[in-house]
């Protein structure tokens, strides 16, 4: 039972994770008490496309579980993913600095341009075309390697902490676990109250089992939040070839 709850919630996690799961600097606590799922939409009627639950036991209340927040703030994810943000820095800083060179170059286009001769503008404007195909295709590369170095350390805490969820679950009488990270129609939680919800002991639970301390005190929290900011400078626009009069 409890392999088979394993694979069904890695399945469901690596869809999650897929979707956006990003770095950034700001913490989810897994101290803060569940909240409500947001307001139906206008279409009640939108299919849900996550799995509703996973049931594993024989008991008679029914948990939630964030498996998002859950993952990302135990001491072992907040101390891998804070490791991870400080390895992209390096690109982050390469990326702005092309993203630099393109916006100037795009300034000197539009401040210059109609003193150029002809000549002069078209080869400018190659060079344009030519560091922002560059550029986009650094961003994507980026954003790829970035998801894929997430999903990994996700996956790796997810597959320790699912028998802990398992466990806690049985002990405690639950015969089902829902999911909360997504909101309605994401997933098909509309609601959920803060006495099932089981984030917070099984983080505790997973911590004390670790044996990770937990990550120093610092003035900007290193948790990454799913769906924020991404790996990339701002995209400049598309220069454009319309010669000024």
């Amino acid at each position: 039972m409890t392999s088979k709850f394993v694979r069904s919630l890695l399945a469901a996690a690596a869809i999650c994770v897929m979707c956006g799961l990003t770095i950034s600097a700001s913490a989810q606590t897994t101290s803060a008490a569940p909240t409500p799922a947001t307001p139906l939409p206008a279409d009640p009627g939108a299919t849900a496309t996550t799995p509703p639950a996973i049931a594993i036991g024989s008991g008679t209340k029914i948990g939630t579980i964030n498996i998002e927040q859950a993952v990302i703030n135990t001491n072992e994810g907040l101390r891998d993913f804070e490791a991870l943000r400080k390895k992209l820095e390096p690109k982050q800083t390469e990326l702005k600095s092309q993203n630099d060179e393109l916006e100037a170059l795009q300034k000197q286009l539009q401040t210059q341009g109609d003193k150029l001769n002809e000549d002069a503008r078209a080869k400018l404007v190659q060079q344009i075309e030519s560091k922002k195909k560059a550029f986009d295709r650094a961003v994507q590369d980026a954003q790829e390697d970035a998801q894929n170095q997430q999903k990994e350390i996700f996956q790796r805490i997810l597959q320790k902490m699912a028998p802990v969820i398992v466990k806690h679950a049985q002990d405690n009488g639950f015969a089902m676990i829902v999911d909360t990270s997504n909101p309605w129609p994401q997933s098909p939680i509309l609601w959920y109250g803060e006495s099932g919800d089981i984030t917070k002991a099984v983080v505790d639970i997973y911590n004390t089992q670790s044996g990770v301390p937990a990550p120093a005190a610092s003035g900007t929290p290193a948790a990454p939040k799913p769906a924020a900011a991404k790996p990339v400078a701002p995209k400049p626009a598309a220069p454009s070839t319309t010669t000024p009069k």
